[in-house]
């Protein structure tokens, strides 16, 4: 696979949104239609789109699904979806309304053999883990709650278990725009031989083929390319050439 930029299109009370570092009420951006912000980045060339459900990850309820199944259903991209998945029903429902590749956080840490099963059943590719740090602890339930666990030490055991990807996000720089901390991504990569797609801080065409250039199989956007510190057009086309 070759080196992937995702869009965010973060869900939350039928807006799109972005919060820093993940808080309710810190929202530097809430705009209706999130339809129309993915169609934006499409018509700006991604072919790949992340989505997450922020209500269904603070409070484990997918309300935000119809918005969802609407985007998937009208757009013909690679898209991830992550946000409140926390059963193997989730997953499959998911699955069925086409989403590429579902990822999972506070289910796959609360019952780690679960995503064994999903990966005998839909393939490690349509399973990613997601690894939210804050402080070097992974956390759960909406980045809340940390675990006393390291990303390092828990994407080994979901490597073994059959996962096929990692989403690592470094909630310490989440939002800031301010740029990345590339050290704890790269030390997660050097560790896995499956892919990792990095989140948190990227900021910058330079932020995004760093990433690249440590390893990363991807890296997610999102308050940049809102604010318009980030151009999406633009660093697929740095991507595209290959600039370092």
């Amino acid at each position: 696979m070759s080196f992937v930029f995702f869009p965010a299109v973060d869900l939350r009370g039928g807006k799109c949104v972005q919060l820093v570092g993940g808080v309710p009420g810190t929202e530097v951006v809430a705009l209706d239609n999130p339809l129309g912000q993915a169609e934006r980045w499409a018509a700006e060339g991604a072919d790949h789109l992340h989505v997450i459900d922020l209500d269904g990850a603070i409070q484990g309820k997918r309300i935000n699904a119809p918005i969802l199944s609407q985007i998937v259903k009208e757009l013909d991209l690679f898209i991830q979806v992550g946000g409140g998945i926390r059963s193997e029903e989730d997953v499959r429902s998911l699955l069925e309304i086409d989403v590429d590749r579902v990822i999972m956080g506070t289910a796959a840490l609360r019952n780690p053999l679960m995503v064994a099963d999903l990966a005998k059943e839909h393939g490690p590719e349509r399973i990613m883990i997601a690894l939210d740090v804050r402080r070097g602890d992974v956390t759960t339930e909406g980045w809340q709650r940390t675990i006393g666990k390291k990303a390092v030490e828990l994407g080994l055991m979901f490597e073994v278990l059959g996962a096929g990807s990692i989403l690592f996000t470094n909630i310490d720089v989440e939002g800031q725009q301010r740029g990345i901390d590339l050290g704890p991504t790269r030390d997660l990569v050097q560790a896995l031989k499956i892919q990792v797609v990095a989140a948190g801080g990227v900021t910058t065409v330079q932020d995004v083929l760093a990433l690249r250039d440590a390893g990363a199989a991807g890296a997610v956007a999102g308050t940049a390319i809102y604010t318009g510190k980030l151009s999406v057009r633009e660093t697929l086309q740095a991507i595209k050439e290959g600039r370092s």
